[in-house]
Formats: C-alpha cells, structure tokens, sequence
C-alpha cells in the first residue's frame, strides 16, 4: 500500500505540477499527515524538489510547491520506423532532454542489423544524458507491427519484413525493463497524455487515432483506457479492406487501406516516387501550389480512410477521430474528405440531433510514437518508486 501511494505521488505531480502538500493530499484524497511522510520520503530520495513556498505570512509552515526532479531516473523511448530510426530521453517531468534521429531504410531489413544501428543511438543518447545527471530507468520500444501481448516479440510486421522477432533479445539489458508496443497504440497514449484530448465533466476521453506512415495503424481509447484486443492486436484499421477485389497488400489480402492511403500510396498517386528524401512534406507542398494531381490523390486517400473508419466510428462510437503520423501533414486537404464520408456512413445523437464525428490532426504529428515510447517509460517507473528509489 505504501508503494502504491507513493506511486500516486508521483503520477499526481507528472501530471499536474508543480504542487504543495495540500493540493496533492486533496488530489488523491489522503490526509495532510500522510501525504508529507511521503512526500519527505520521496524528498530523501532524490525524486522530488521544493520550489519555494508558495504564500508568505501564513500561520506555521509556508508551504512550498513539489515537482518531479529533472536529474536522476528518466525514460528511453526508440522508434523503428520503416524509413528511419529514432531515440528520445525524457526526464520524469515530461521534459524531452535527448533526441536522436537517423533516416534508413528498414524495410525487409534484417532486424539483427537494424537494431544494432539503434543500439549505437541510444548509447549516444544515454551518453549524453548522463551529462545532464540522467540514468535510464526503463526502454519502451515503437515498432509499426503486431506485438505478442506481456512480451517483446514482434509477431508480425509486414512493412519491416519482421515475423517472430524478439527484441529484447538484440537491445542492450542495462536500460532497465525493455517493452516493446505497436507504434498507432503510443501514439494515441501520447495524445491521451498530452492532455490534448482533455475529457469533458461527463465523463473519460474515448477516441480513435490513426498513424500513418508508409503503413497505417490505428489505436482505440474507450473511457480512457487503451483497448488492446484479447491479443493485443486491435486496430490493424490498414489492413481494413476499402474495395475486396482491389490491390494486393503486404499482409496477403487485396483492397487493404494502406493500399491506397498509406504514404507510398499517395505519393505515388501523386507522381511522386518514394525514396530517400521524398516525402509528405514534398506532397504538402505541391497541395499548397495547387497541383490538381497531388490534390486529387489526397482526395482519394481521404475518401478511403473515411471508409474505413465509418466502420470503427459505427461500432465504438467515440468522441472523435484523431489523424496523427505523417498524414497529419496533410490536414487541410486530407480531412474534409474523411469527414465527408463519416457524415455519409455515420452519425451519433448529440442533444436531439444527428452530427459526424468530428476528425482533427494530431498537434504530434508524426513524433506521436516516440514521444509515447518515452513517456511510456516514464510512467512504469513512476509506478515503481521502490526501485527508484533503490537506485
């Protein structure tokens, strides 16, 4: 129980500080007294500061405002992406301390290799936090691929070539627990987190949220919590066929989403040639000059992804659509079609009327999955002061 009210401590002041004694004691609803045992404890252990009191002339003790230290424990998040790799280092404020990005092309890429490339950065990165006075707590790993629910094994990620490849087991074993989670599901944590998606007073958020990259996945938030599937496969929304008999996929089937809305896709529609250094930004910026080709194939991709979701939006009936990854880039031309086609194909009572679920980008955009991988990290270590503290 002491570990346990520790940890809601500190998950208080992750989200929410900086702030006094009282404030927390209200926040988690224990006494005064006990909150200042542990909040002295934590104090003692390096993982909490003072930050001044916080009113002057007040009868005994003035109190003073808490929050998470920016040195000791902090979060590694890495990204393998098909077209590159990524490592973050996040201190338990929230605050982003290291980043390293390499472009590669990972796709049927022999995973012993790859992960040797992401081994190198996060050494580097790790480096240069501890000359910031930062030590890894914990690894979470993003990859665009299904994951075996409680291990690190990637079951399946046909963008990489991967099939039955254990992580863990190719990553260095003195960052603290590696966990490896599909990359749509820390995207859509980051937003969770982020407080972007905020929940009215009636209740918890339930979203969906789309990341799109050369692949598309998607993540399902019911009542704020992440809807993992029996086997933790939910949300393989790219693999939704949009038309049966359409064109082959990487996965096996034919007419897939990703076939016609996942990055390639469209630049290719667009007259774009994927490859090093052509990306949405290329496609974005031909949108904005008006192109009619690029503008048409964004048209499309929408219309594709609104069909697909209408199935989502019909079963789940969330708050709202949430379009992170790279197509975030394309919202101004991407969206209006999605939202077009989930007016068409669905709708939800909202004060005696019929309104479409309203769609949004992502203010992360493509940097979703990583900063949900670090933030990830973050928080098991934050539900585990015990260890912290022991270090």
């Amino acid at each position: 129980m002491r570990q346990r009210n520790l940890s809601r401590v500190l998950h208080t002041l992750a989200d929410g500080g900086p702030l006094s004694r009282a404030a927390v004691a209200a926040r988690i609803g224990l006494t005064r007294a006990a909150v200042s045992t542990l909040v002295d404890e934590l104090l003692r252990g390096g993982l909490l500061v003072e930050q001044g009191p916080g009113r002057s002339g007040a009868v005994g003790r003035p109190g003073t405002q808490l929050l998470l230290t920016d040195r000791g424990p902090c979060g590694v998040g890495a990204e393998i992406g098909v077209d590159h790799l990524a490592v973050c280092v996040m201190d338990l404020r929230g605050e982003t301390r290291v980043r390293v990005t390499h472009e590669t092309r990972n796709q049927h890429s022999d995973p012993t290799a790859v992960l040797a490339l992401l081994t190198s950065m996060l050494r580097r990165a790790t480096a240069e936090a501890a000359t910031a006075g930062l030590r890894p707590a914990g690894l979470t790993v993003a990859v665009p691929g299904l994951v075996n629910r409680g291990s690190t094994t990637v079951l399946r990620a046909p963008n990489l070539g991967w099939h039955g490849t254990d992580l863990a087991a190719l990553l260095p074993d003195d960052l603290g627990p590696v966990t490896v989670e599909n990359e749509a599901n820390l995207g859509a944590l980051a937003e969770l987190w982020s407080g972007h998606h905020a929940p009215p007073l009636s209740g918890p958020d339930s979203f969906v949220h789309v990341s799109a990259e050369i692949g598309i996945g998607a993540a399902l938030v019911v009542d704020g919590e992440l809807l993992r599937g029996a086997h933790g496969f939910a949300g393989e929304l790219g693999h939704l066929p949009v038309r049966p008999d359409g064109r082959p996929c990487s996965c096996g089937g034919r007419g897939c989403l990703e076939t016609y809305a996942g990055e390639e896709a469209v630049l290719r529609a667009a007259g774009l040639e994927p490859g090093p250094g052509v990306r949405i930004g290329a496609l974005a910026a031909r949108c904005e000059a008006g192109e009619p080709t690029a503008l048409r194939a964004v048209r499309q991709a929408g219309t594709a992804l609104g069909i697909a979701l209408s199935g989502a939006v019909n079963l789940l009936d969330p708050r709202q659509v949430v379009i992170g990854g790279a197509l975030a880039r394309l919202a101004p031309w991407l969206l209006p079609p999605v939202g077009r086609e989930l007016a068409r194909r669905t709708s939800v009572a909202t004060g005696g009327r019929s309104t479409p679920v309203p769609v949004t980008a992502s203010p992360l955009g493509p940097d979703g999955p990583l900063l949900g991988a670090a933030r990830s990290a973050v928080r098991a270590a934050l539900d585990a002061p015990g260890e912290l503290l022991r270090d």
